[in-house]
């Protein structure tokens, strides 16, 4: 590790990468789907994520190896130049493979580049101290979230032209590769453990704490896709309303991750995380079944619905950070893999589970489902034991 007095330091450079990487990324999600639907019918975009996510998975089970061998920081080095080489092609592409494989490689990096972070934000943390640390700095990127609509939309001006969104993108990932080759590349990294996929498996599954955590991640990342697919749908087809009011209402959405993340971390750290995950639960359980059975008109009401969400969505996602990364050191990447693989397999999972639902539910059933889905959280929250 460090040395410890250099460890703020070393932080602050982490929440500075954090934010420039995650508005490189966030910039594009909200047209990313538009972009592809121009090559491709729109029917098969949701076609072209589960490909990403699925391949996404595979990576992250060879990742612990290729860190092992070359080190965290070449590995990241290595995903950052194939990032700006995908956002290259989706800037400078005009044909459907060009564009696809882009995309694809676009999001694989994405991912994999934010598990590289994790182990370096890891290694500059301690324990007690974790939920302040991961607080701070999921803050910090979930700030980038919440500006990425209004430069997005800025950029756009109304014109379906998405060349400058990947470009903007591109341009972003320079200072982040900038950051970590002449501020990380010195760091003293640990030795990293390297254990095959199945026998990580068995230990996970043995390990009561570290299987809840990672159960209790799936659900939040399957509320995640959920959501990012369902509701735009929802609030447009059958709500009625404009695109316009649904980016406004979508800002005010995501700003609990702003506000709450940063305080809460630092309250884990004396309160611990078992109670503040299952509020948050019982907050998105209610706040989601909700959804479908309001039926006013009122762009106020559907905003603070919505924002009840993520105020649970929020409340849960600093608790799992801060108790999985309590519980592992930066040197189990194989654990962390595991961890970070949650987010594409509710990507593969959630669309197969909403399409056989919808041959028994309409839209509405799919948020009661969710509600429920969420409400069984607590079982895994109460289950796992305190880290004070």
């Amino acid at each position: 590790m460090p040395e410890e007095k250099s460890l703020p330091r070393k932080r602050l450079l982490m929440y500075a990468i954090g934010f420039v990487f995650s508005l490189s990324c966030a910039i594009p999600t909200y047209v990313n789907s538009s972009f592809l639907a121009q090559f491709i019918p729109s029917n098969f975009v949701g076609i072209i994520y589960t490909a990403s996510s699925i391949l996404a998975i595979a990576a992250f089970i060879e990742m612990p190896g290729l860190i092992k061998r070359f080190g965290n920081w070449r590995v990241m080095m290595g995903l950052l130049f194939l990032l700006v080489f995908s956002l290259a092609g989706l800037s400078l592409g005009n044909d459907k493979l060009t564009i696809i494989s882009s995309f694809i490689l676009n999001f694989v990096m994405i991912s994999l580049v934010n598990f590289t972070l994790d182990i370096f934000l890891e290694e500059f943390s301690s324990n007690t101290k974790t939920g302040r640390i991961r607080g701070i700095y999921l803050t910090v990127a979930n700030s980038a979230w919440v500006l990425s609509p209004l430069i997005a939309s800025f950029i756009l001006d109304g014109r379906e032209i998405f060349t400058n969104i990947y470009i903007l993108s591109g341009l972003l990932v320079i200072p982040v590769l900038a950051l970590t080759f002449f501020s990380l590349g010195g760091i003293r990294e640990p030795e990293y453990s390297k254990t095959p996929f199945w026998k990580t498996f068995g230990e996970i599954w043995a390990d009561r704490d570290i299987k809840g955590v990672l159960l209790i991640q799936f659900l939040l990342q399957f509320f995640y896709a959920w959501m990012i697919i369902y509701t735009p749908i929802y609030l447009h087809e059958t709500v009625g309303f404009d695109w316009e009011t649904i980016g406004v209402m979508f800002t005010v959405m995501l700003l609990p991750f702003v506000l709450l993340e940063a305080p809460l971390g630092r309250l884990a750290d004396s309160w611990g995380e078992r109670r503040i995950l299952s509020i948050g639960f019982a907050i998105t359980a209610v706040t989601t079944g909700l959804i479908a059975f309001v039926t006013d008109h009122n762009a106020v009401i559907w905003a603070a619905i919505l924002f009840g969400t993520r105020v649970g969505a929020a409340m849960i996602e600093v608790m799992t950070d801060t108790y999985f990364f309590k519980k592992v050191d930066a040197s189990r990447t194989n654990t962390i893999s595991f961890f970070r693989t949650a987010r594409p397999l509710a990507y593969v999972v959630s669309p197969i589970v909403a399409t056989l639902l919808f041959t028994v539910f309409d839209k509405k059933g799919l948020f009661v489902f969710l509600g429920f889905l969420m409400l069984y959280g607590l079982r895994y929250s109460y289950a796992i034991k305190e880290t004070v």
